[in-house]
């Protein structure tokens, strides 16, 4: 791959055909910090997260107060379509938006950050909620701290839904007492859900010495950590932008986590707790893992994962000095095609290489459903794998070729994949690539040619 081929597939999401290769792709890189927008038009009418918690706080009550069964499968029925409708429309945006960017390296990193911090709407009341957490948690903070980002990410309503920490209560709280006194064993107490994906995904990093006694520990920290209720705010409690902290299902007392006393009292205490851990070398070491993984390879290179952990600690978690290494880093820009794209890559290039610069919302989810690739549905906190054995099978080559037959047949004989092939993939087609396209039997095969072809599917 030359270096426009890189800067354009491999940072940013795909080459477009009415745009030139940048004439210095690192510059082209680094320029794109001063032109990312956090809210680009096609998010600035999407609802975020306080008004969505509040509508799902609303329809939760209409479902609750229903008079009779009919009526509340009504309401049951009213709030799945609108969730679904929400949804939609927000896939449609983040398409929309990564089609339109000026800044597609950026947004590569909020699509990178928001699986880093993976929601999925297999869980009905994220549904409605996934794209808001994307616009409030993620994109305002990717040329950040990383210590904000996980606070917000932490603290947004989707995350509280997804992981239940909206349900976990400190047993010895006052509401964890009288929830005792009241139930018994059928009583609600801590759940860990949070705090463990928070240790072992979000910072820190599985086999990074934290045990289960952390674990717990964290999760008592973060008791009180919630959601608006249905019937407004109680006496003390602190509300912020659908963020709620609750002091009556808090756990009292001071926590020790990774070996650090916390003595704090209230929400400050889960604070210091995550500011701790946003500054660890473990932290570091396992998001320079990632970064490294992503931009340079399924076997990251560890003179490069050593760099950047070098400069997430000097910089205190700078993002932008991260983006900046990677830029600066050789390993990032060797020739050879280092990572196989996901459906959602390959989507975005394929959309950005036939000049689309918007799609149809209903029809965006329809194809990244197809292509196995949801968006916001990996299934699990884990978010969707960046390597290449999880998209690579057989069956998921199939459905590309079905979808690029699909595009090229609507494309008709307006595209000229030769030329096409020179502008996408400037200095990187190869001479059997090239021969097969010239043979092809019309315009059409010739585009679904190059749409599967080996260097299309590389980045």
């Amino acid at each position: 791959m030359s270096t426009a081929a890189i800067a354009l597939n491999r940072f940013g999401l795909g080459a477009r055909p009415d745009e030139p290769p940048p004439a210095d792709p690192r510059r082209w890189l680094l320029e794109q910090f001063e032109v990312y927008e956090p809210t680009p038009q096609p998010w600035a009418t999407q609802p975020r997260g306080a008004a969505q918690v509040q509508h799902l706080i609303a329809e939760q009550r209409a479902i609750r107060d229903a008079a009779d069964p009919q009526q509340r499968q009504a309401a049951q029925q009213a709030y799945r379509r609108d969730a679904r409708d929400i949804y939609i429309a927000a896939v449609g945006a983040r398409v929309q938006a990564a089609l339109q960017t000026r800044a597609p390296f950026v947004e590569r990193l909020v699509h990178f950050w928001s699986n880093h911090f993976a929601l999925s709407v297999d869980k009905l009341p994220v549904v409605g909620l996934a794209g808001a957490f994307e616009a409030d948690a993620i994109r305002p903070h990717v040329l950040g701290r990383f210590e904000d980002m996980l606070l917000a990410a932490v603290r947004h309503p989707a995350m509280l839904v997804y992981l239940d920490q909206a349900n976990s209560i400190g047993p010895a709280s006052t509401a964890g007492r009288r929830s005792a006194e009241r139930e018994g064993a059928r009583r609600r107490g801590l759940n860990e859900n949070l705090a463990r994906e928070i240790l072992e995904l979000h910072t820190l990093g599985v086999r990074s010495g934290y045990t289960q006694a952390d674990v717990t520990e964290f999760a008592r920290a973060l008791t009180g950590w919630s959601i608006p209720a249905p019937a407004g705010p109680q006496a003390g409690e602190l509300q912020d932008a659908g963020f709620v902290f609750r002091p009556g299902i808090h756990e009292p007392g001071a926590r020790t986590v990774v070996g650090r006393s916390y003595p704090q009292a209230g929400e400050a205490q889960a604070r210091a707790v995550l500011h701790d851990l946003a500054a660890a070398p473990s932290t570091a070491r396992h998001l320079a893992t990632k970064l490294a993984r992503h931009f340079a390879g399924d076997d990251p290179p560890g003179a490069l994962v050593d760099r950047l952990t070098d400069a997430f600690m000097r910089s205190g978690g700078d993002l932008p000095t991260l983006y900046r290494t990677l830029i600066a880093a050789p390993e990032c820009w060797q020739p050879a095609a280092a990572k196989f794209k996901s459906p959602w890559d390959w989507a975005l290039s394929t959309l950005r290489g036939l000049g689309r610069r918007d799609i149809p919302a209903m029809q965006a989810t329809g194809l990244l459903n197809q292509l196995g690739q949801p968006v916001w549905r990996p299934g699990s906190p884990a978010g969707y794998d960046d390597l290449a054995a999880a998209w690579a099978a057989p069956d998921a080559l199939l459905r590309r070729v079905e979808v690029a037959q699909r595009i090229a047949s609507q494309a008709g004989d307006l595209v000229d994949a030769r030329e096409l092939a020179a502008r996408l993939l400037p200095g990187v087609v190869s001479a059997s690539t090239s021969a097969a396209i010239a043979r092809a039997e019309s315009p059409g095969t010739g585009l679904a040619l190059l749409l599967v072809a080996p260097e299309f599917l590389r980045r």
